[in-house]
């Protein structure tokens, strides 16, 4: 099976400008390709998954994948799939953001790989030192207003405004087309759907400025929820790929609760799981839902992927602790995973009774209620509950001397801090 054809089978091919073309030309020899990445902020989040695993599968089947870095066309701020202008970045922000995209793509790229090494390009090493003639006369001259009027990207902002600011986006991502076939011999550019009238913009450029081309472009669709949601948001915002903004356990969890109407999609889409091993996870998760084997499967893949096999154990550590309760047995460093947007109370460290506690805290509303609780055993001291109105916390009570973990009820989790 070729790479064309296990993208058919996951759902990944949107559009393809030249399909048997492209098709014989991977056949026949290693294609250099690339996909950009604007760096709008410091870390890439799971929106940007299709598309560098796309390079990176790829990258697999023999091929050299480009990550290019639109260190430069992120000054300028792509229409694409926009209601309105982005707000401008400056300069060293934008620099800063590059680097850190980087940074991040070399997790999922291999840049010493024998034959096939993926490279990383930044399009600021080319649009930077562009002066305004040469970008006038040499490469806007091969752009038709109507053209561009035409191109969804614009045509969508024509009603509610375009600066010609990112009007000439389009331009920059074709220039940045043929810079890449010129210097690289690069043949094909991958993209989201968005993306189809910047990718045959630039097909367009190299066609008129260089003799006897062929380039490809081909786009992968947008990833959609069946609950007609957003895909790759939470009540938090953005799953980032950065641990420090969306730590690996919040990870792990976004996965793992995917609907079973989307979960095979998604097996599909970002998973290197082979066909036999999809197909058998859909078999499961038709005959036996409640088991979530093909949730269970997803959240571990990706979890492995974008942060490793120990963060997955954590994700997964942390995850049984708190559906059984005994999260006594977790790691302060585990606990400030899996309990980041729980509520806290930060208390001074003196030996306190758990009414005393509850109430402070707001746990309970009123020492009658944190009696109340106590008594009719709804209070869980680190998982352990509690049934004691003359109980009190000491430094016993203290995972790591750091943390006292309090549940109300089944579900309702509380942390002390020290």
């Amino acid at each position: 099976m070729d790479i064309l054809q296990d993208l058919e089978f996951r759902g990944l091919i949107n559009q393809q400008t030249d399909a048997e073309g492209l098709r014989e030309l991977l056949a026949k020899e290693s294609v250099k390709l690339y996909c950009g990445f604007d760096p709008t902020a410091d870390s890439l989040h799971i929106g940007h998954m299709l598309p560098i695993l796309i390079l990176r599968r790829f990258q697999l089947a023999g091929h050299q994948p480009i990550a290019l870095v639109g260190g430069g066309t992120g000054l300028i701020g792509d229409p694409s799939g926009k209601k309105a202008e982005r707000q401008l970045n400056e300069q060293d922000t934008v620099a800063m953001f590059s680097q850190r995209i980087k940074e991040q793509l070399s997790r999922f790229l291999d840049f010493e790989k024998t034959g096939n090494p993926a490279t990383i390009a930044n399009n600021y090493d080319w649009i930077g030192s562009l002066d305004l003639i040469t970008f006038l006369r040499d490469i806007g001259k091969n752009f038709g207003l109507n053209y561009m009027l035409a191109k969804d990207s614009v045509a969508s902002r024509l009603e509610t405004g375009i600066s010609f600011t990112e009007f000439s986006y389009m331009i920059l991502q074709s220039y940045d087309f043929l810079k890449l076939y010129q210097t690289e011999g690069c043949r094909l550019q991958v993209g989201g759907s968005d993306q189809w009238g910047n990718i045959t913009a630039g097909m367009e450029l190299i066609r008129k400025t260089e003799e006897d081309a062929k380039v490809f472009g081909l786009t992968i669709p947008l990833v959609t929820k069946s609950d007609g949601t957003k895909f790759g948001k939470t009540e938090g915002g953005a799953v980032w790929l950065d641990p420090e903004k969306t730590t690996p356990y919040e990870f792990y969890q976004f996965w793992i609760n995917t609907d079973d109407r989307d979960v095979i999609k998604y097996l599909k889409y970002f998973t290197f799981l082979s066909h036999e091993e999809i197909l058998a996870l859909e078999k499961q998760t038709q005959e036996a839902p409640e088991k979530r084997a093909a949730q269970k499967a997803l959240g571990e893949e990706m979890t492995k992927l974008v942060h490793g096999e120990k963060a997955l154990e954590q994700a997964i550590k942390i995850s049984q602790a708190l559906f059984n309760g005994a999260v006594a047995e977790l790691t302060a460093a585990e606990i400030e995973q899996g309990f980041k947007d729980v509520p806290s109370y930060t208390h001074t460290g003196e030996d306190i009774t758990l009414v005393d506690l509850l109430v402070n805290s707001k746990i309970s509303p009123s020492k009658r209620q944190a009696r109340e609780d106590i008594t009719s055993g709804a209070i869980s001291v680190n998982g352990e509950r509690v049934q004691s109105t003359d109980a009190v916390l000491n430094k016993d009570n203290r995972i790591e001397d750091k943390f006292t973990i309090i549940r109300r009820g089944k579900k309702k989790y509380f942390l002390i801090k020290y």
